[in-house]
């Protein structure tokens, strides 16, 4: 397996332990961005050279999920991943989706501060080139 190095974020996860509170302090960095475009809102990939990612897919991804437990894990990440999108130059292991052809994944890892390890997923249409941020989980 290949060994990929993992950027080191500086943003603290969110605190809370109420799905309610949690989502609210997350939702607060998205419409942040959403706020300075009229369209899809977007953060800028270093990784990419400078393409944009765009962030309204995990939304709503993320709410076809029913297990509050596991969205309140998810979300706790997501200033983190923000983070990780903009300032990350090293390399994510990528594969073809197995489930669509004309995509890629991009798993990128990320250190919180207290040492745990996040994953941030971003997929990539070969069409148009176009790339949106699935996912952001914990390691276990």
């Amino acid at each position: 397996m290949k060994i990929v190095k993992a950027y080191r974020v500086k943003s603290e996860k969110l605190p809370g332990t109420n799905f309610r509170e949690v989502r609210k302090k997350a939702f607060k960095f998205y419409q942040q961005i959403k706020k300075r475009t009229k369209r899809k809102p977007y953060v800028r990939s270093a990784y990419f050279k400078k393409d944009k990612i765009f962030l309204d897919l995990f939304w709503s991804h993320l709410f076809e999920k029913r297990n509050f437990v596991d969205l309140m894990r998810r979300i706790k990440f997501y200033p983190c991943a923000l983070e990780l999108i903009r300032n990350s130059s090293l390399e994510p292991t990528s594969k073809e989706n197995p489930n669509k052809s004309s995509e890629i994944l991009h798993r990128f890892v990320g250190v919180i501060p207290n040492k745990e390890i996040f994953f941030v997923q971003i997929k990539e249409n070969k069409r148009n080139g176009q790339k949106y941020l699935i996912s952001v989980f914990p390691d276990r």
